[in-house]
């Protein structure tokens, strides 16, 4: 079932979404300043294009450095890719085997705003390795 919704969702928006990225982040990587946010984009980029069967983290060794990050990043580019997935989430929407894809991009729309400080991991491993270290209380 999910490679069926990947390729959906490659054809009718994940294509899109995935150039969308890659041009913020070889435009953020023009400048040395720049090149981790680009790093960033290419990484949720690709999680874009395929993201059935992945899911977000938050990573437990992030600080201080993350949030300032994530606060320029959202200046920088998260609100332009925010609002793609907005538009492209309520497009989607108006059909109804376009619903998933459309409820897919709205739970992008939080990775895009703030990247800094998340992994991408497959489900199964975020269920497995993250579930049982958060149950025992760590």
């Amino acid at each position: 079932m999910k490679t069926i919704l990947n390729v959906i969702w490659l054809i009718l928006c994940g294509f899109w979404m995935f150039l969308g990225y890659m041009l913020a982040g070889v435009l953020l990587c023009i400048t040395i300043i720049g090149i981790p946010f680009g790093l960033a984009a290419f990484r949720i980029g690709i999680y874009a294009l395929w993201p059935f069967g992945y899911t977000v983290v938050d990573r437990r060794d992030a600080g201080a450095p993350s949030c300032v990050g994530n606060v320029l990043w959202l200046i920088l580019a998260g609100w332009w890719l925010a609002l793609g997935h907005i538009t492209t989430g309520i497009v989607l929407c108006i059909t109804i085997i376009g619903i998933p894809l459309g409820i897919a991009n709205f739970k992008l729309i939080p990775v895009s705003l703030l990247p800094l400080g998340k992994e991408i991991v497959r489900t199964d491993e975020a269920y497995g390795a993250y579930g049982a270290y958060d149950r025992q209380g760590h």
